[in-house]
């Protein structure tokens, strides 16, 4: 059946990149979904009792989930330490909030699209996974970052093949 346009294949979920600071995180196997959700505010008018109106409230971003290999890369380390830190009272407010960028591509590692997460911070650092000795799996680390929003670059163009 032919609609005139060209038939496109949704993209894997297994192809990505994540970035912060300006360079691309290393070995990241795991991102949990974006998601957001607005609270529902019910009211209603005097005149009209028996009926139940509807508005928008407050918007939440729920905490991005971020898996990857314990390496030698201290960057999940890090930033979990700095927001450590923070809340103990050691260090500057400075550099503990970072912008993410996560990136899906292509099966020809083309970027296709790509969100920007704003004003992430560590609100839950995992330095090391369960252990067994008679397991077949790989160490992993793990961050929970909470942020205020994200949105879609639509400066992003999937490319045309």
């Amino acid at each position: 059946m032919s609609t005139g346009q060209s038939y496109l294949d949704p993209y894997k979920n297994s192809r990505f990149h994540v970035k912060w600071d300006g360079r691309y995180v290393a070995g990241i196997s795991r991102v949990s979904g974006l998601k957001r959700s607005t609270a529902v505010v019910s009211h209603r008018e005097g005149g009209d009792p028996a009926v139940s109106r509807k508005s928008p409230g407050e918007t939440q971003y729920e905490a991005i989930t971020l898996e990857r290999g314990l390496t030698q890369d201290p960057a999940f380390e890090e930033w979990a330490k700095q927001v450590s830190n923070l809340s103990a009272g050691g260090a500057s407010t400075a550099n503990f909030r970072k912008d993410v960028r996560i990136e899906l591509l292509n099966e020809a590692g083309q970027i296709v699209l790509a969100y920007q997460v704003y004003r992430c911070w560590v609100s839950e650092y995992q330095a090391l996974s369960d252990l067994d000795a008679g397991g077949n799996a790989v160490a992993i680390e793990q961050i929970r970052l909470e942020n205020e929003g994200w949105e879609r670059d639509t400066g992003v163009a999937a490319p045309v093949s």
